[in-house]
């Protein structure tokens, strides 16, 4: 276990993942903590690196992407790192992974319609084989992590 990510902390990074914009005196009241308190223990969570970031999640569908969908890639030979130095600049791409097994890659893209769809597949054939999963609903969103027992 890591000694910097106590009991407290825990309890501090549920309330965080579940609304990082809680206030730290409201935090503090549900841990037990000042507020002061509080924002000591997360200055010191993001300067060793545990807490990354803060984020707006944003609706795809309410922006004008109507259809995600999870596309692996399996890469051909030598197409492999020209696509992970392409992958970033594909703004259809909200997260990617690089995995085992027989698929290199996996992405979660979100796309206008089906004629996006299309003319996205068409830009990575050049990298690889594809396989498309039309996202129909989403069971589980960015679940908060939580102390491994």
């Amino acid at each position: 276990m890591n000694p910097k990510i106590d009991e407290l902390n825990w309890k501090i990074l549920t309330q965080l993942q579940n609304n990082a914009r809680e206030s730290f005196a409201n935090i503090g009241r549900i841990v037990g903590l000042t507020a002061p308190a509080v924002a000591e223990r997360v200055k010191k969570m993001e300067d060793l690196g545990i807490i990354l970031g803060y984020k707006a999640s944003v609706s795809h569908a309410l922006t004008g992407h109507q259809l995600k969908a999870i596309i692996t890639l399996r890469a051909f030979m030598g197409k492999l790192k020209p696509f992970l130095a392409v992958v970033p600049t594909l703004h259809e791409v909200i997260n990617c992974y690089r995995i085992t097994g027989n698929e290199n890659i996996v992405m979660e893209v979100v796309l206008k319609d089906q004629f996006h769809l299309e003319k996205f597949i068409d830009q990575l054939i050049q990298y690889g084989e594809t396989r498309t999963h039309i996202v129909l609903s989403q069971v589980i969103s960015n679940a908060p992590m939580h102390k491994i027992k």
